[in-house]
């Protein structure tokens, strides 16, 4: 397992910005597909985007997509979610996650075995 360090959420205004980021520490990321999840209170964990290890493959869910973009950076073993035009409905927590097999793509909550602890996104409208 690869211990996760996520940082950036905070509390905006709908339609506002902001960047995510999760930094690994201990070993290296760049083999790892790198996903974001995001869970609201009371409801289940959902799937936001992930990107494979090249960094040319990544995927989103419906309701972000457009609006969102996944980022890697191998070198400095950091993955991003920036986040544009935010909503309300976009309050959670964010999660960042390690693939658990290399050179995949991984888009199930069960396919990613290393997790951080979150960081909170709050929008208002």
């Amino acid at each position: 397992q690869v211990p996760l360090v996520e940082s950036g959420g905070g509390l905006v205004q709908a339609g506002d910005s902001l960047r995510l980021s999760c930094a690994a520490s201990g070993s290296s990321i760049s083999r790892y597909a790198m996903g974001w999840f995001r869970q609201a209170l009371g409801k289940e964990r959902e799937f936001v985007a992930t990107i494979n290890w090249r960094a040319n493959n990544a995927h989103y869910s419906d309701a972000v997509r457009g609006r969102f973009t996944i980022a890697r950076d191998n070198a400095k073993n950091t993955v991003y979610l920036q986040m544009n035009t935010l909503k309300p409905e976009d309050t959670a927590v964010y999660l960042c996650a390690a693939a658990s097999q290399p050179f995949t793509i991984a888009t199930r909550s069960s396919q990613f075995g290393s997790w951080g602890q979150g960081t909170q996104v709050t929008v208002s409208s």
